[in-house]
């Protein structure tokens, strides 16, 4: 038992003469050694890595590993941040849309006055190059009807064409079937503005009168003719006039005052 406990004494001595060793050998500046020493070094790098690391635990020095934890906590809570902040942004967005749809109705209200109006929001497009119709959420339960004008705060819409009790189709003006008399806000000549092929914002306007001026510029209005949509409100604005060897062919074609690409919110006219 006691050449056991010898023995066990004296590997222990050898292991740390071969320890001291080591780093000694390892410590020797490596433009001195030789090739082969070289390569030992090489080899004794790791243990002595080794050997630093199990030394710094000894002593307590594993702060590295606590700041590791300490960082995957802190970022949990960032990120735990950024979501609630994220979702803060996005309730805001939706209030802030809210209110801007309310003060577009507002305004509609103040510059349609005149006439008796129930607001709706554009629920659906159903747009081809041959129709151009739009769905809003009011219908009979409103008092909506067929035939009844809808305008937005820029100007002309189209009308209803098919109501249920919840909600109603409106053809614009852009629809390739739709047609509407108009007369030019400055002369006071009238047309008739047609929807066409060519684009989501674009009218022709045809029957102009020989004696009719039309120039660039000139804005449309509606005239009042026809049944259904009343007299002044804004069409849209000549972009160009085109002549042909025959002046009564000639014809304009008319950008919209409305927008229909970021059409939203609109008024349909009861009365």
């Amino acid at each position: 038992m006691y050449n056991k406990k010898r023995k066990g004494i004296i590997g222990i001595i050898i292991t740390i003469v071969i320890l001291i060793f080591i780093v000694i050998v390892s410590n020797i500046e490596t433009n001195n050694l030789s090739y082969a020493q070289n390569v030992f070094s090489f080899f004794v790098m790791p243990v002595q890595n080794g050997l630093t690391y199990l030394k710094n635990w000894i002593f307590g020095n594993d702060n590295f590993f606590t700041d590791i934890s300490n960082l995957k906590e802190e970022n949990e809570k960032l990120k735990e941040e950024n979501s609630n902040l994220e979702k803060s942004l996005r309730e805001y967005e939706i209030i802030k849309s809210e209110n801007e749809t309310l003060k577009e109705y507002v305004n509609l209200k103040n510059k349609y006055n005149e006439y008796e109006t129930v607001p709706a929001y554009v629920i659906n497009k159903d747009i081809s190059n041959y129709s151009n119709v739009i769905v809003i959420n009011v219908g009979t339960n409103d008092g909506i009807n067929v035939n009844m004008p809808v305008i937005s705060d820029k100007g002309l819409v189209g009308h209803i064409i098919s109501v249920t009790p919840t909600n109603a189709k409106v053809q614009t003006i852009i629809d390739t079937a739709s047609s509407v008399s108009c007369i030019l806000t400055s002369s006071r000549d009238t047309l008739i503005a047609k929807g066409t092929l060519e684009g989501s914002s674009n009218l022709k306007a045809t029957y102009i009168g020989p004696e009719a001026t039309i120039m660039q510029g000139n804005t449309l209005e509606t005239s009042g003719l026809g049944g259904i949509y009343p007299k002044g409100i804004l069409v849209g604005t000549v972009n160009k006039v085109i002549t042909t060897k025959n002046i009564t062919d000639r014809y304009a074609l008319i950008d919209t005052a409305v927008n229909f690409n970021k059409l939203e919110t609109v008024l349909v006219i009861t009365k």
